[in-house]
């Protein structure tokens, strides 16, 4: 009622707005959000912890929201990675259709003349595992593989076996009748057999091509490393709420900013690491190796100072816990990437 909003305080009248008005208003709030932008960054890399503190103390209007600030940190830093620092592989597949396991060994015989008649029919017959047991053979009795082309024919083994049944079968139809054979009490489970049947699908993709199966298991890996951080960023601040568990006047939410806060500084400082590491590659120059050592004690001090300025506690039992959080964080990041990889191989 009236000229105002009695909710909001809305002035109650329709704008008519220039274009002129919108531009300037539309500048107003960029160089707003750059002015809390720097602000912000300021603190957050010459003060560790002073930003969570300000933050948990309601002392918010001059800084960038911490989501806000995580995302356009995070967004610029895998931006730079993937298009400056991340490595540039060329993946080429040979598909099952193109090439049979005898078709591939044919091939490597009549182009690079390495093998003769018999020794293409002596590898023919048996599992992969015999097979390359008999290369090992030939290349130690006849030399007639090469080093190099028996590291290539037998890296075909090395694509996902960890079941173990690639080595056993040659192909997941036997595989499955073998299961057949067995009491329902002996077989593999449903899992067991769902990853036996990728582990096959991936032999028949990559299985003479074993170089595109590493490059495009790295591409996928480092494409799926974002996902990783923020997965672990939670977890990260459950972490620190069993640490200070005893801290009533903490929520899980002021350790979530704390975590924050410190994933946007290791943003900014892993992209310091990355520039000086292409730097030392292309210079060469070893002392550079010690400044990335020194970025990583610096790493690890701003995480310690963090959590004393933050949370408060004296110099002993903050280091205490810091360590603690230092070990299960690995632990932590060690499972997660394990688990990723997992997935990024079942996913090729």
């Amino acid at each position: 009622q009236g000229r105002y909003c009695h909710v909001c305080g809305q002035e109650n009248v329709v704008p008519k707005e220039t274009f002129w008005h919108m531009f300037t208003h539309f500048f107003y709030d960029i160089t707003h959000f750059d002015s809390s932008f720097f602000t912000t960054l300021k603190d957050l890399l010459f003060k560790p912890g002073f930003l969570s503190k300000e933050y948990m103390l309601g002392r918010r209007k001059k800084y960038l929201h911490p989501i806000r600030m995580y995302v356009f940190t995070s967004a610029l830093f895998f931006l730079l990675f993937f298009s400056v620092f991340a490595p540039k592989n060329s993946v080429r597949m040979n598909t099952p259709e193109q090439l049979t396991g005898t078709e591939r060994l044919d091939e490597l015989a009549d182009i690079e003349k390495k093998f003769n008649r018999d020794s293409v029919k002596y590898i023919k017959d048996g599992t992969w595992q015999q097979k390359i047991k008999k290369l090992e053979e030939l290349r130690d009795t006849t030399k007639a593989i090469s080093t190099k082309d028996f590291e290539e024919l037998g890296a075909r083994l090395f694509i996902l076996n960890i079941s173990g049944q690639l080595s056993r079968f040659d192909r997941f139809n036997e595989y499955d009748s073998a299961q057949q054979l067995l009491p329902s009490s002996k077989r593999d489970n449903w899992f067991t057999r769902r990853l036996v049947k990728k582990e096959f699908s991936l032999s028949d993709k990559y299985r003479y091509d074993p170089k595109s199966a590493f490059e495009k298991l790295t591409n996928s890996i480092l494409h799926n490393l974002p996902y990783m951080l923020f997965v672990s960023l939670p977890l990260f601040a459950l972490l620190l709420k069993l640490l200070y568990r005893r801290r009533r006047d903490f929520y899980f939410a002021d350790h979530g900013v704390f975590t924050i806060h410190l994933y946007i500084f290791s943003f900014i400082l892993l992209l310091l690491v990355f520039a000086i590491g292409k730097l030392q590659v292309s210079t060469g120059w070893d002392i550079l190796n010690w400044v990335l050592f020194l970025l990583f004690v610096l790493l690890l001090f701003y995480l310690y100072k963090g959590m004393r300025v933050f949370y408060g506690q004296r110099r002993f039992k903050t280091f205490l816990k810091f360590i603690l959080l230092a070990v299960f964080s690995f632990i932590m990041m060690i499972v997660l990437f394990a688990l990723f990889m997992f997935f990024s191989a079942v996913t090729l």
